[in-house]
């Protein structure tokens, strides 16, 4: 038996022990935040915005009314 170590030793084994799950639990946390970040990333990078699209989410916020939107629409296929 050992009964020679004191608290001492029985506080710094403690303490190791409790920031090693800690280490673990943020190794995972940021495993995941990194696999999540990577997949969003790839779903949001699809290029930039169309200039229909942009004119088909000002309409559905009602930035613009129809009738401006038809125009612009001819507009940007050379309708005009």
């Amino acid at each position: 038996m050992m009964w020679g170590y004191g608290i001492g030793s029985w506080l710094i084994m403690s303490i190791t022990v409790i920031l090693l799950w800690g280490l673990i639990i943020a190794g995972i946390v940021a495993l995941i935040h990194y696999i999540g970040g990577a997949r969003n990333a790839a779903q949001q990078s699809s290029g930039p915005a169309r200039p229909e699209d942009v004119l088909a989410a000002r309409l559905a916020h009602g930035e613009i009314d129809t009738e401006e939107y038809t125009r612009r629409v001819e507009i940007l296929r050379g309708r005009r």
